[in-house]
């Protein structure tokens, strides 16, 4: 089995900002050589987190209305100036694992890979992936 790790960087414009990765991961996945086996793709950030959705501005705003209502940016937090980010990111996974099958990433027909900062500020982000297989 062979093994292919690659890292893609990101600049965001802060909350909530949506970047569809898609297509970078099966760039990542046509330069491992790898036909058949797994993509696995990990944000290591306290604040930014992976979703499968459509990636489609009327439903990105649903979901950035969602988080809104669910945990609203100024509420009675203990932790400093960002808790609400926090507090949105554990509501996702900060990993996907997508099979490759034929080279191909595979995702349904509406389905995008997108990365959500859910940090109040810019930051730069590295996502981390990780190509297992034949």
């Amino acid at each position: 089995m062979k093994v292919f790790n690659e890292s893609l960087k990101l600049s965001t414009k802060g909350e909530i900002d949506f970047f569809d990765i898609s297509d970078k991961v099966q760039g990542v996945v046509d330069r491992s050589g790898i036909s058949n086996g797994l993509a696995h793709v990990f944000a290591p950030h306290a604040t930014g987190v992976l979703i499968l959705t459509e990636y489609e501005p009327s439903l990105l705003s649903d979901i950035k209305n969602a988080l809104e209502r669910l945990i609203p940016r100024r509420a009675d937090y203990a932790h400093p100036s960002n808790a609400h980010a926090h507090l949105r990111s554990i509501l996702f996974s900060p990993d996907k694992t997508l099979p490759v099958v034929d080279g191909r990433v595979v995702l349904g027909t509406w389905q995008s890979l997108v990365f959500v900062e859910t940090d109040v500020h810019p930051r730069q982000r590295t996502i981390l992936v990780q190509v297992l297989g034949e």
